[in-house]
């Protein structure tokens, strides 16, 4: 029993680091960093923005891992340790802290996207490159159906409701 819950851990560790391993590739790849360092002219503090993006990924894992320790709001509503007059403030708070997360974020998806776009103008070159001169097309196509089929499997068979 014990070594199947050491096998767990070990895979799920595992997977995580496979998984955070490729969206840090994704970061890297595209250039997004060195991006946001060119247009704010703050190149000499790259690395903060490296270490910035690594502890806000690893923030947003534990908090969607072990979601129940961060439900601050709910205890509040339910204890009312400070009274009532708190929850009006607290829902001000919580009102202010999701429209600047929703900002960020939106900010953030939107250079992602730029540069991801940025990227599909290295595909005809590589396809030169490698002589890949027919079927490229094809290729594209079925990259997209492929994501396409994945994403209505995932949606239409519910694997959302079961985290598989």
């Amino acid at each position: 029993m014990l070594i199947d819950k050491i096998f767990l851990a070990l895979v799920g560790a595992s997977g995580g680091l496979l998984v955070s391993a490729g969206v840090f590739t994704v970061l890297i790849s595209v250039g997004l960093v060195p991006r946001f360092a060119g247009k704010t002219h703050t190149g000499r503090k790259i690395f903060l923005y490296e270490e910035a993006v690594v502890l806000g990924t690893l923030l947003g894992n534990v908090l969607s891992v072990f979601g129940y320790a961060c439900r601050v709001g709910e205890w509040i509503r339910q204890k009312q340790p400070f009274g009532e007059a708190v929850i009006g403030l607290w829902d001000a708070v919580s009102a202010i802290f999701v429209a600047v997360f929703g900002l960020f974020a939106g900010i953030f998806v939107g250079c992602l996207a730029l540069s991801i776009a940025e990227m599909l103008n290295t595909i005809p070159i590589f396809a030169r490159r490698i002589q890949f001169r027919h079927g490229l097309g094809i290729a594209v196509l079925s990259v997209a159906l492929g994501k396409l089929c994945g994403s209505l499997i995932y949606f239409f068979a519910h694997f959302y409701l079961t985290g598989v």
